[in-house]
């Protein structure tokens, strides 16, 4: 007989919008134990498995905490109520957390005020009984307690947590149903409720339970924290505000926007490198849902991606994003990594609207290769085993030329297509191992040399290089050559530097982000981003936040004599982030932030 030994659920903690899929290990009438599921449209033996997923509702209305969302709220912002916020951004668990939090929340107050100041209408107050010490009015008996039953609603006539009976308890509870499949994802009408899970084998002849059913009880389901949108800042005299299409777009048709980001593979999530991130916020279902909404609100044209499990590319990635019209490509690395229970692998991807572009090439570069020629070619025999010991990291590079389907308005000389270049790439390689750091990026860029030298397009180079500004791999990209007497070429125990002169190229690359620093004048939004950047280097102060390192490892890199920048998206300061807090939070789903660009090509002139 067919029965179910033990059911768990890989997070107690539900989240709004991310799938649960309990963990079911059953006994085959064979004795054999499995986790394959038995539907009731393939039976085994004469047995099926069925399942149920109840809401249980209690007649206490639960509110919970924007920041800590798995806390259930005490305190509620008077601010957020006066500028019409949305109802749960308003929740805090604490004094101490409202405190905490109120140099990022105070954002949303001043985004509310500045949009009723761009609508016309008076400005409303908010901020009159706040007190000098950075605290903001809180109203502690707007949030029921416990045995309150006050009505929750979020400004309009719909209840938050609207009832709806099914079978109600002597304890005064409702048990609602709202699932029969294995997986369930739940809804806004779940938050502040328990789910329960129920699993028993059935008799396919007479649809009758065998045996007790296993069944499983969540925490409260929580709302999927979400960020405050980062906007995108103009920086070439062109107020994007007000000008965008349906889709969120830049609505000029000239203009086009790049996406790079190291969205931080599964496998390396580990709670061990990531302690301070709650581990439901860590667990892979929860951070595709919130890394899939942060992509797609970006609307960018091309996206670069890094640390993009192959399994997740195939199974998430590809088919999400092609719903929202963009095509794939995907370059994996040369070698698995172990994770957990299983080997793993992940790679570069590049996607991009078809709308927008069509696909003309792909190139694909693999390190490995390139130090597998250069060990033949200048390491002698006996140093060739220590030297590709060095020299294999496994890391990929992923070009992709591309053909827009927009024009310059007519600046272009007709007929001629507009193509696009855009590199793609990892280069994660250990910090001691300077030598090898540089010689990818250098083999990178001169192979970027043989295609400009093949075609007139303009080039984009994005990704994560591990490499902070000033290092040597970050001034052969923005410089064009490294100096002779930097610090990192002292590293270099296999001569592959040498001569250091070698290290240069031809392409005219610049920072798109360095645009912040260069542009003269701007108002007030371009001065807060100048703050956010290196004065020395003209790079942000950083793209990577972690307990153990804060700093700049991300770049978009462009061909100055094609195209031209036209904005770029807000960079996050430490307080964005919240106090004690670093990457990945429930927030922010990785420990890399996104770097987005908007371009322009230049108009070409006849050859």
């Amino acid at each position: 007989m067919l029965s179910v030994l033990r059911v768990h659920l890989p997070s107690d903690i539900p989240i709004v919008g991310c799938e649960l899929t309990p963990y079911v290990l059953l006994r085959r009438p064979d004795s054999s134990i499995t986790t394959e599921d038995v539907p009731e449209s393939a039976p085994l033996d004469g047995y099926y498995l069925r399942y149920k997923w109840y809401r249980i509702q209690s007649d206490r209305k639960v509110a919970v905490c924007s920041v800590h969302p798995s806390e259930q709220a005490t305190l509620q912002c008077l601010g957020c109520v006066k500028a019409k916020i949305p109802v749960a951004k308003s929740y805090h668990c604490s004094p101490r957390c409202f405190s905490d939090a109120w140099q990022h929340h105070r954002v949303l107050h001043d985004r509310a005020a500045s949009a009723v100041n761009e609508n016309g209408a008076e400005e409303e107050e908010l901020f009159g009984r706040f007190g000098s010490s950075g605290s903001g009015s809180l109203n502690s008996s707007s949030v029921p307690a416990v045995g309150q039953s006050p009505s929750l609603n979020n400004g309009s006539a719909t209840p938050l947590y609207p009832t709806a009976v099914t079978e109600r308890s002597s304890s005064g509870e409702t048990w609602f149903e709202v699932g029969r499949s294995k997986t369930y994802t739940p809804t806004a009408d779940d938050i502040g409720h328990v789910l329960k899970f129920e699993c028993v084998a059935v008799d396919a002849e007479t649809r009758i339970p065998v045996g007790t059913p296993n069944t499983i009880f969540t925490s409260r389901v929580i709302p999927a924290p979400s960020p405050t949108p980062r906007r995108m800042i103009p920086v070439n005299g062109v107020d994007l505000i007000g000008h965008l299409d349906s889709d969120g777009r830049a609505a000029s048709s000239g203009t086009f926007s790049v996406l790079s980001y190291n969205i931080l593979s599964d496998a390396y999530a580990s709670s061990e490198l990531y302690s301070y991130c709650p581990s439901w916020a860590l667990s892979w279902p929860y951070r595709r849902q919130n890394l899939l909404r942060e992509i797609v609100g970006y609307h960018a044209d091309i996206l670069c991606f890094q640390e993009i499990q192959n399994d997740h590319f195939e199974e998430f990635l590809a088919p999400e994003l092609d719903k929202h019209g963009y095509q794939a490509l995907y370059k994996k690395k040369t070698a698995e990594v172990y994770s957990g229970n299983a080997h793993t692998i992940d790679g570069c991807a590049t996607f991009f609207r078809r709308d927008r572009f069509s696909h003309v090439k792909k190139y694909e570069v693999e390190f490995n290769k390139a130090a597998q020629s250069l060990t033949e070619a200048v390491v002698p025999t006996a140093q060739k085993k220590t030297a590709l010991n060095r020299l294999l990291k496994d890391n990929v590079a992923l070009i992709a030329v591309l053909e827009a389907k927009f024009s310059n308005h007519g600046a272009d000389i007709p007929g001629k297509r507009q193509l696009l270049c855009v590199a793609n790439t990892h280069v994660n390689v250990h910090h001691e191992l300077k030598d090898v750091k540089l010689w990818q990026v250098h083999t990178l860029l001169k192979g970027l040399e043989k295609i400009a030298a093949s075609a007139d397009i303009p080039m984009l180079v994005c990704g994560d290089f591990n490499s902070v500004p000033g290092s040597a791999p970050h001034a052969l990209l923005a410089m064009g050559k490294v100096d002779q007497m930097h610090s990192d070429l002292v590293v270099d125990p296999l001569g592959i530097l040498r001569p250091a002169n070698k290290l240069m190229h031809q392409l005219p690359l610049v920072s798109a982000y360095s645009s912040f620093a260069r542009t003269v004048g701007g108002g007030i939004n371009l001065e807060q981003q100048r703050r956010r950047m290196d004065p020395t280097t003209n790079e942000p102060l950083f793209t990577h936040c972690t307990r153990d390192f804060i700093g700049t490892l991300d770049y978009i890199f462009y061909t100055a004599d094609s195209l031209t920048v036209e904005a770029l998206l807000e960079l996050l300061d430490e307080d964005s982030l919240r106090k004690d807090t670093a990457l990945p939070s429930p927030e922010w789903s990785s420990d890399h932030i996104a770097l987005l660009a908007e371009f322009r090509c230049k108009p070409r002139t006849r050859r």
